[in-house]
């Protein structure tokens, strides 16, 4: 029986040569926009594939920091008459000599002019009341420059707007946005199929089990930035390797199966791909002991396959404890906080295994929610930790420390 230690160390060694290839050859095209709002295919993109090059230096134009009254700056301390003035989205005349222009946020700096002075600098003190003025006088101390913000000033044009491998984040999407660039090349996600086994899940009438585990586990890949499919696949060995093969296609860069991996009659990823190249093995962890992976040849092709118990809160615990910190390392998004807090209840655990409870910290204190067994799957979802039990532990008392892991 192999360690937790030992079992992560394997997955990640058969996980990261699809990692690394993904990376360093598959990139897609995808829109801005998509890449913003997860629409048309574009959630899970995290990495940029290729420099991106501003097109248009940022700001475009010389453009007013406030409210207020653009002048040239060498009428300080005179009085100026007003002009009409200038909204944002607009192309302004000339600033005539003599003259101040209202000028709002963000609006065109017209030429003529190489300062602003705020709104509040007047009687009114705002607008829209200032723009009843005749005229307005320019404070005594206005520099060129002032309240201007510089055309270029946040990257010139033909800069780098950012480098290959840059993270697509809500400001990176923001600046490609704001200098006019659509479409950019990024890395594309991991795509892993998820194959829930047995037959329950396609049973007839009250024989039937809903797969929980299909969509528990998708939801787990979406949220390290994994693109995941789903297809339950029935205990029949004869036609099992074609029906995951067919799956696989030429989409899945990882194939996640639940169930068949035990020492039942019917394990029908075991007795499937066992002689094919998965290597089925124990770990001392509870729950979440069976475990299995390995490189199978699929659709003609090398496919890595990591197989995890087929009961829900055991599938759940084992990506948690195996797959979920290399995937989330390589999409860079920070693991799972861990802490050391005191028990609120007692409790039992094997002594050869280490035992992952689930629980909710409160008050300082993680309190067990519902039992170990791996069945308990609403437990699993009214829990906000895990807690885990190391090996040698047989009994929790009140006040032991525990090590947990935040799950929200």
């Amino acid at each position: 029986m192999r360690t937790i230690g030992q079992h992560r160390d394997e997955i990640a060694a058969l996980v990261a040569p699809v990692l690394s290839a993904r990376r360093s050859a598959v990139t897609e095209a995808r829109d801005v926009d998509d890449l913003a709002t997860g629409a048309g295919g574009g959630r899970g993109y995290r990495e940029l594939a290729r420099a991106v090059v501003a097109p248009v230096p940022l700001p475009p134009f010389d453009n007013s920091q406030m409210d207020g009254f653009a002048v040239r700056a060498s009428n300080a301390g005179r009085a100026l008459r007003v002009v009409a003035p200038i909204p944002a989205g607009t192309m302004p005349p000339a600033l005539e000599p003599g003259s101040a222009a209202p000028i709002m946020t963000g609006a065109r700096i017209p030429s003529g002019a190489d300062a602003v002075f705020p709104v509040e600098a007047t009687d009114p003190g705002a607008f829209p009341a200032a723009l009843a003025l005749a005229e307005v006088t320019v404070p005594d101390d206005l520099a060129p420059g002032t309240f201007v913000r510089a055309t270029g000033t946040d990257l010139p044009g033909g800069g780098e707007l950012a480098p290959a491998g840059a993270a697509v984040t809500p400001a990176l999407l923001g600046t490609l946005a704001a200098a006019g660039v659509t479409t950019v090349d990024v890395v594309r996600p991991l795509r892993v199929l998820v194959v829930s086994t047995g037959s329950e899940l396609q049973g007839a009438g009250d024989a039937t089990i809903g797969d929980a585990n299909g969509i528990a586990l998708r939801a787990a890949l979406a949220e390290v930035g994994v693109l995941a499919r789903s297809v339950r696949l029935s205990d029949d060995e004869p036609t099992f390797v074609a029906a995951i093969a067919a799956a696989v296609g030429d989409w899945a860069d990882l194939v996640l199966t639940t169930g068949g991996i035990s020492a039942g009659a019917y394990e029908v990823v075991r007795q499937a791909l066992e002689p094919r190249g998965l290597t089925v093995t124990s770990v001392a962890m509870q729950p979440g002991g069976p475990q299995a992976f390995g490189t199978v040849e699929l659709a003609g092709r090398p496919v890595p396959v990591v197989s995890f118990p087929g009961n829900p809160v055991s599938a759940l615990v084992s990506f948690e404890v195996f797959l979920r910190p290399v995937l989330a390392a390589d999409a860079g998004i920070p693991d799972r906080a861990a802490e050391v807090v005191p028990a609120a209840d007692g409790a039992t655990s094997p002594e050869g295994k280490h035992q992952v409870r689930r629980g909710r910290v409160d008050d300082g204190r993680v309190h067990f929610v519902g039992g170990p067994s791996s069945h308990l799957l609403a437990h699993y979802a009214a829990a906000t930790h895990l807690v885990h039990v190391p090996i040698g532990t047989t009994s929790v008392e009140p006040g032991d420390p525990l090590t947990v892991w935040s799950l929200r």
